[in-house]
């Protein structure tokens, strides 16, 4: 027997993520507590059995986001791509702006990193990740669960991040408000201008300074204006209708703020306690009647992330 078919099975459990969270652009991100599961175990070729979201895409061989990197990392560092045998429950929907592609990323480093024999750190494979994302929000909230803020130092594929968090409050809750169609993240950013009136950019820091300390404080009465944005979410709104309807509704129904969901379709919608989920919900259903019929995703804000499963996962 070969030596790959020799490594250990792996289990990895891959939160969603929700970046942005208005001001906080490419900066801040938050990781939800719905998931990317996957076992994956050393095989004579390469198969995908999906089951969830999406399942006929995450099954496909061809032009998958986790074989491609997962092989493309491995013949970089000069080891054999070991064919895996993959059984994957995906509950993250695909380009709705909720972190697919960082937790597929993370997923095909931290394959690549097990079977290949890498002995890449956490660091090195959070740092990977935001280098193929081109920014470090998504991946880091979804590696290390709760809410992140992240910056790179130069840029991303230098690969230097600087990142804090700080765990969400227990009592708050996030609706995902999911529309119908999905919407591609490199038509969201080619929507962006290239230059910014001095008082948008003046509004945006404002916001997104209270942003982080909103979350480490647990200051529900400061995400309406934290979740402020004048940097992206003005641009995408026509491609987003969602987002006009619900903005409003920050500050009342027990909504403490709303913002896109990374770069869109889907609108975060954070609610101050499990008691207010009801009003909220129904408040939602009515500022989009006869608009479409959205899908609502209630959640928690996961505090873990994906790092401690990967961790347990991989005996040396």
């Amino acid at each position: 027997m070969s030596e790959g078919l020799q490594a250990n099975p792996v289990r990895l459990r891959l939160p969603a993520s929700s970046a942005n969270l208005g001001s906080g652009f490419d900066a801040a991100a938050v990781a939800l507590d719905f998931y990317l599961d996957i076992e994956a175990s050393p095989a004579e070729e390469f198969s995908i059995e999906a089951t969830g979201r999406d399942r006929e895409r995450c099954s496909r061989l061809e032009n998958n986001l986790i074989l491609e990197i997962y092989k493309g990392l491995l013949e970089t560092n000069g080891r054999p791509a070991i064919p895996l045998a993959i059984r994957m429950n995906n509950e993250i929907p695909l380009g709705m702006g909720c972190g697919s592609s960082a937790a597929g990323r993370l997923a095909a480093i931290a394959l690549a990193v097990h079977f290949g024999r890498l002995e890449w750190s956490s660091e090195r494979i959070l740092e990977e990740a935001s280098a193929l994302e081109g920014h470090p929000d998504n991946a880091s909230a979804c590696w290390l669960g709760g809410f992140v803020a992240a910056a790179c130092e130069g840029n991303c594929e230098e690969r230097r991040i600087h990142l804090a968090r700080v765990t969400p409050p227990v009592e708050w809750r996030a609706i995902v408000v999911l529309p119908p169609e999905p919407l591609a993240t490199s038509k969201a950013r080619a929507m962006l201008p290239d230059c910014y009136p001095r008082a948008d950019v003046v509004a945006n820091i404002q916001s997104a300074a209270l942003l982080g300390l909103a979350f480490a404080q647990a200051r529900g009465d400061l995400l309406r204006i934290a979740m402020q944005d004048r940097i992206h979410q003005p641009y995408r709104a026509p491609f987003c209708p969602l987002l006009p309807r619900l903005l409003p509704l920050a500050g009342e129904h027990g909504i403490l703020g709303a913002a896109l969901s990374g770069a869109g379709p889907s609108v975060l919608v954070i609610v101050g306690s499990a008691e207010s989920v009801p009003e909220a919900s129904a408040a939602i259903r009515a500022a989009l009647e006869g608009v479409t019929e959205p899908e609502l995703k209630l959640c928690r804000f996961e505090p873990v992330g994906a790092n401690h499963s990967f961790e347990a996962s991989c005996p040396d």
